[in-house]
């Protein structure tokens, strides 16, 4: 099977391996079988293989154009991929009970939220901003679908993230996030940490070195 019912496999079955892991009892399932930790590294690769099928895939699909492919547009991902690496990294080393993804040592401390005054979702938001960067650099039909459902699904995601969050946590969500935002670019300044700015370099740098053996397609403008 190839070209677009490839792209709609891959799709069907990213969609589902979101939507099915995160489900009450499927969650708490696994998490009491894996651990919360191993959860989080078991749902990360996973999503990451049907990520790279789905990119691949949309590669192979009929070119059909949507947005014209301005010399221009290339740069974007250039611009915006360090600080997605940035916001990315910085959301994955602290403690974050209030989104996905936070991964940090040490109790949660809100009033000392690091990257969590820029944004209480910073995984997700790095996602948004990596489709959109990616959806201008590569307009046909296959590449808008897959990068303006990533996009939609990472901000769609915030809200219902919150929701949960709330729903599971009662009072103590407005207490701990009540000095957080969706994004608050007052508080840019929290992402510029020697460290997280140290990691998110070596990580721009294995992406745009290895996009080609990976993807196939240099990122080079």
């Amino acid at each position: 099977m190839g070209g677009w019912g490839a792209f709609a496999a891959a799709l069907a079955v990213f969609l589902l391996s979101h939507a099915i892991p995160v489900r009450p009892p499927v969650r708490p399932w696994l998490v009491a079988r894996l651990g919360l930790r191993g959860y989080l590294v078991a749902y990360s690769l996973l999503s990451l293989a049907v990520l790279y099928w789905l990119i691949v895939a949309a590669g192979a699909a009929p070119y059909v154009e949507v947005i014209p492919p301005l010399p221009i547009l290339r740069w974007v991902p250039m611009i915006l991929m360090p600080v997605v690496c940035l916001i990315a990294v910085a959301g994955m080393r602290v403690c974050n009970p209030l989104s996905f993804g936070g991964m940090g040592q040490g109790p949660f401390d809100p009033d000392a939220l690091g990257v969590l005054a820029f944004s209480r979702h910073p995984l997700p938001l790095a996602l948004a901003l990596w489709s959109l960067a990616h959806l201008l650099a590569n307009g046909d039909l296959a590449h808008v679908l897959l990068f303006g459902l990533f996009a939609g699904f990472a901000m769609l995601g915030m809200r219902l993230i919150d929701r949960r969050k709330q729903r599971d946590m009662g009072r103590d969500w407005h207490r701990l996030a009540a000095n957080t935002r969706f994004l608050s670019l007052r508080h840019g300044a929290e992402l510029l940490r020697p460290v997280d700015m140290m990691l998110a370099g070596a990580l721009f740098g294995i992406l745009l070195f290895g996009h080609v053996a990976v993807i196939g397609v240099s990122p080079m403008p």
